[in-house]
């Protein structure tokens, strides 16, 4: 087991104050440290732009306990530790003849501390990596697992749970017959074409990301198709007839190919292989839902902030994703538009800006990404959620000490 300190998340933005970063080897030893520790809190692959994965006392990494992948191929179910990534597991899903129904961006983050976030890739249809979710073991209070699966009533409110109910060590996702995929890119795109057909535009295709840095276009519409539905070509949408189709690259070793190839599900769905290195640090980012209804005029809205933030803006990318029920998802049961911006390594200027940003979404019922920079507290998050107290319930019930309790919980949901 090593224990570190003084650590940093993946931008360098964010520093950690727990006295210790403890990185197990075994579920076993996990359960010890959290049956003898006052205060602990689980640590994904330190991948957001904000203190909620921090916490007083012990952060437990548990990216050193072995992935020990089970298929089931009956149920349609794998199951594997909660620190694996999601890219370092997704070709031995493959080889046994399945795939996941969705991917991140970033193949290099957790399976415990997506989830837990509620993250997310992109498509209409599709819902966030939280939706897979069959079943998952968690430690509680006094290292004792348990098993919460989705006939459990209080799945809903438990699955993205922001490590305040205890410390995920397994997770079991439901999988499909493996397929294959293929990325084309159209652009640019006339950014009031864009807004009159932006559900449009992301049904085209199983999963579809777009750029912009809030211009007067938006530069490249990324369709990420199935095979065999988009094996001879791909049609395109009546939306984006006019645009040019891109020439796109094949798989560079940064990013995913967009040549149009096909290719296995794990290396079209997210942007970027599990090989290579996505960001040095040079970025902070921020993300907000709007409810897909709301698209054209909340993105016109956050136009009107144009001139303040591109400045400090690398590019923001739209993307769409499925309603869920989940009592802490930022769809709140209704398909939602996704603005993600990747920001320059400016979080003092980005957190200031932020409270205008979020001020313009407020009218369409913007929420932040859990993991992601935020001006919004309690109050404002009391507003957008209705379940949280039936949240806040379900983790005194099963926290009633608080040993996972973190400041951002306290500070931003109240728990």
């Amino acid at each position: 087991m090593r224990s570190t300190t003084s650590e940093l998340n993946w931008s360098g933005t964010v520093t950690y104050t727990a006295e210790r970063v403890l990185r197990p080897s075994s579920i076993d030893e996990a359960a010890a440290i959290v049956a003898r520790e006052p205060r602990v809190h689980g640590l994904g692959t330190r991948h957001s732009f904000n203190d909620s994965a921090d916490a007083p006392g012990v952060l437990l990494d548990l990216t050193g306990i072995p992935t020990d992948l089970e298929v089931d191929a009956a149920h349609r179910t794998v199951t594997m530790g909660a620190g694996t990534r999601y890219g370092a597991v997704a070709p031995e899903i493959d080889r046994a003849g399945f795939g996941l129904h969705n991917m991140g961006s970033l193949p290099h983050i957790s399976l415990g501390g997506a989830i837990a976030t509620g993250t997310h890739g992109s498509g209409t249809a599709l819902g966030s990596l939280s939706t897979a979710v069959r079943s998952f073991e968690v430690l509680g209070p006094d290292g004792t697992a348990r098993r919460i699966d989705r006939d459990d009533p209080s799945f809903p409110g438990a699955v993205l749970h922001l490590g305040l109910l205890g410390i995920v060590t397994r997770v079991t996702l439901d999988v499909e017959p493996t397929y294959g995929m293929r990325q084309d890119s159209y652009g640019p795109v006339p950014w009031d074409v864009f807004t009159a057909n932006v559900a449009a535009i992301n049904a085209a295709a199983t999963s579809v990301c777009s750029y912009t840095v809030f211009g007067d276009e938006i530069s490249e519409v990324l369709l990420k198709s199935r095979v065999p539905d988009g094996a001879a070509d791909v049609a395109v949408p009546e939306e984006l007839v006019g645009a040019p189709k891109l020439p796109g690259s094949p798989g560079d070793g940064h990013h995913t190919a967009r040549d149009g190839s096909v290719g296995p599900w794990w290396d079209r769905l997210p942007h970027f292989p599990i090989e290579s290195v996505p960001s040095h640090g040079s970025e902070v980012q921020s993300e907000h839902f709007v409810p897909l209804r709301h698209a054209a005029a909340a993105l016109d809205a956050v136009r009107g902030l144009a001139d303040r933030i591109q400045p400090h803006l690398h590019v923001c990318e739209l993307r769409t994703m499925a309603a869920d029920s989940f009592w802490l998802s930022p769809t709140q049961g209704e398909d939602v538009l996704c603005i993600a911006f990747t920001w320059k390594k400016h979080p003092a200027e980005v957190a200031a800006l932020l409270p205008d940003l979020e001020q313009r979404l407020a009218p369409f019922d913007g929420r932040p990404h859990w993991g992601k920079m935020s001006s919004l507290g309690r109050e404002a998050i009391d507003g957008l959620y209705p379940r949280l107290q039936a949240f806040r319930d379900l983790v005194a019930a099963a926290d009633p000490d608080r040993r996972f309790a973190s400041a951002f919980g306290e500070r931003v949901l109240g728990v």
